[in-house]
């Protein structure tokens, strides 16, 4: 039992070590902003991908930076309903920024959105009250509710208590309720250049 121990100690250790390793041969934003010609960010744009674990940050159509990204815990589902624990697919903004939070930072989506609500309302799972209220606070909140049925608090954020851990795995490890995490270092970087009313692709 006590080799059995010390083994996992020494996998876990040199996996860190070894994500330790990759993450120092990453470029800063700053730099990669730099290689590209840009001093700074005026139409950036944000494109995820689910199949390839990224986060592909954009200056208009220019590919400035790429970051690992985790997902919800059902990866291989699309979102369509409160506590599925996946990731939705469409496009969104970032509707609202929080710095003070569990996670670190949180840049909220507006999921559901009006297509979400729409699918929705054709396959009868929400009413039309129900959609009309969405709606609603689709064009004129910004940042759409949570909702019962389609649920929601979706949104880029940090990892927050366990960085340091989840930062230097060097495989993804997906855990959240759907939103996409991002190292506390990444979100940062992020933070310098994004803006409420971002647009983010998810596909």
């Amino acid at each position: 039992m006590l080799y059995l121990t010390l083994a996992i100690i020494v996998f876990m250790t040199g996996l860190l070590i070894y994500g330790i390793i990759l993450n120092l041969k990453q470029v800063t934003l700053n730099e990669a902003m730099l290689n590209k010609g840009f001093s700074k960010l005026i139409n950036p744009n944000i494109l995820i991908d689910r199949d390839t674990f990224t986060l592909n940050l954009y200056e208009d159509t220019v590919l400035v930076k790429t970051y690992r990204a985790s997902f919800g815990r059902n990866v291989h589902r699309i979102k369509y309903r409160a506590g599925d624990e996946a990731t939705p697919v469409g496009t969104y903004k970032i509707c609202s920024i929080d710095t003070s939070v569990l996670y670190h930072r949180f840049f909220r989506l507006n999921y559901p959105n009006l297509e979400d609500a729409t699918d929705a309302l054709r396959k009868g799972w929400i009413t039309q009250k129900v959609f009309d209220q969405i709606k609603f606070e689709f064009y004129y909140e910004g940042c759409t509710k949570f909702n019962n049925v389609l649920g929601g608090d979706i949104g880029i954020q940090g990892i927050g208590k366990f960085n340091f851990i989840f930062k230097n795995l060097p495989f993804v490890y997906n855990w959240t309720n759907g939103s996409i995490a991002l190292s506390d270092e990444d979100i940062d970087e992020l933070h310098s250049v994004i803006k409420v009313g971002t647009k983010v692709v998810i596909r």
